[in-house]
């Protein structure tokens, strides 16, 4: 049976700590979408690791892990990754990854013109990595991309990359600083080096359900950077929800067990876009400084505010999850008070509303409304079990699963893997 780890929020919710944390049960650990641009950190053993393009599966010595169909692959990223781990002491990485021959190629032609394409946009930019992910994307849906298997055809992936970089120096002219034969003659060892690793993803997955495999998959980003479901259009290019899972791996979907939503016990955004309970004063800033909130990915610092239960109620209305991972709520341990968004109202009339628009306009206007708790003022790093949480912040866990009417299986009190509190009765999961 599979498990499927997704973020809730606009990402950086801690997905990749869950998933190290469920990986010793895992026989495989999936990413389905996204590319180099996710950023997932995991303290194990007093080592602090960072995924981006790679599972963060690859920790546990025992699982063996898949790159998906519906993730953008870039081959200098792969290799640069795997040697950045077996620096850190990981050993026997290399025999448990593999990539799914269908993935798109995200060059570093898709790179340049990323940066290009968010100039053009000026005050409108997305705020993108910079690492090409919505060009390859693009270039996926206008067919013209190169898939990995094509890379083993030395004639067809000269020729398509050429026309690639030959569109895009017409459209940019001297603006786009890149060589195409530079690319090239680089895929020539790559060619070599990335051959053991390829795989038919959907007879790996395939037979990996029939055999009953414990699954684990890998959201990346979260579901308010859904190019459908998000903020459009300041989101990513793929479909980081529960849709892009099974696009991505080719899941069956009656052999999916759980699907948990992680979400932050604040909100922090990446990028540009709306982002109701920023909080761009004192509250803003201690968050970010104790929650030490910047991109694994890129370093930026991210934009803090207060739980949205608005958003996640609309993120459970689409991913369906069958439980929480509430992480971070140390964080909010020196709070002398804590606000939660529990509605937006149209200022003109008072009235509330009992869905979240798609019109960025619309959502620009309405007002926040905010349910205060008392803070608990109090360390909660120590915590092992629900009770030894001060009743204050027992009091904020259990409104979060009341209002959004999914239970609360796990509670991040620390960045440590063993600073997670299990609830799995109240969650009713299964042990791990």
């Amino acid at each position: 049976m599979a498990t499927i780890i997704l973020g809730s929020q606009w990402g950086d919710e801690g997905k990749g700590k869950l998933t190290d944390i469920l990986c010793p049960k895992a026989q495989i650990c999936a990413r389905a979408a996204g590319g180099h641009n996710a950023g997932h950190s995991i303290v194990a053993n007093g080592v602090s690791y960072s995924f981006h393009l790679l599972p963060s599966g690859l920790v546990n010595p025992n699982c063996k892990n898949l790159i998906g169909s519906g993730v953008v692959f870039h081959v200098p990223s792969f290799f640069k990754e795997l040697s950045e781990l077996e620096a850190k002491g990981l050993t026997g990485v290399r025999d448990r990854i593999l990539v799914s021959d269908r993935c798109q190629v995200n060059f570093d032609l898709h790179a340049a013109v990323d940066g290009l394409e968010e100039v053009e946009l000026g005050e409108r930019k997305i705020g993108t990595t910079g690492r090409g992910i919505g060009p390859s994307y693009s270039t996926k849906a206008a067919r013209s991309g190169v898939r990995v298997h094509e890379i083993f055809d030395e004639a067809v992936f000269e020729r398509k990359l050429r026309q690639l970089a030959s569109g895009y120096k017409k459209r940019f002219g001297d603006l786009l600083k890149y060589d195409v034969e530079d690319e090239i003659n680089r895929f020539k060892k790559y060619r070599v080096d990335l051959a053991p690793f390829c795989t038919d993803a959907v007879h790996y997955m395939k037979n990996a359900q029939d055999r009953n495999y414990s699954i684990l998959i890998e959201g990346a980003n979260a579901l308010m950077l859904d190019i459908d479901y998000g903020t459009y259009p300041y989101v990513t290019s793929s479909n980081t929800g529960l849709g892009g899972i099974f696009t991505g791996l080719a899941i069956n979907p009656r052999k999916v067990d759980t699907v948990v939503g992680v979400v932050k016990a604040y909100t922090t955004r990446v990028g540009e876009g709306i982002f109701k309970t920023e909080d761009l004063e004192e509250a803003g800033t201690k968050l970010q400084e104790i929650g030490r909130e910047w991109g694994v990915s890129t370093g930026r610092k991210r934009r803090c505010g207060w739980l949205d239960l608005v958003v996640l109620k609309y993120s459970t209305a689409v991913n369906h999850y069958t439980v929480l991972n509430l992480t971070k709520l140390d964080v909010l341990d020196t709070f002398k008070t804590i606000k939660v968004a529990v509605a937006y109202k149209d200022p003109a009339t008072g009235e509330e509303l009992e869905y979240f628009p798609a019109d960025l306009e619309i959502l620009r206007d309405l007002e926040v409304v905010y349910q205060e708790f008392e803070g608990w003022q109090t360390p909660t790093t120590a915590a092992k079990s629900f009770f030894d949480l001060p009743k204050q912040a027992r009091a904020y866990v259990e409104f979060i699963e009341k209002f959004v009417g999914v239970p609360i299986g796990w509670i991040g009190t620390g960045p440590d893997r063993d600073d997670m509190i299990f609830r799995t009765k109240a969650a009713g999961i299964k042990e791990n």
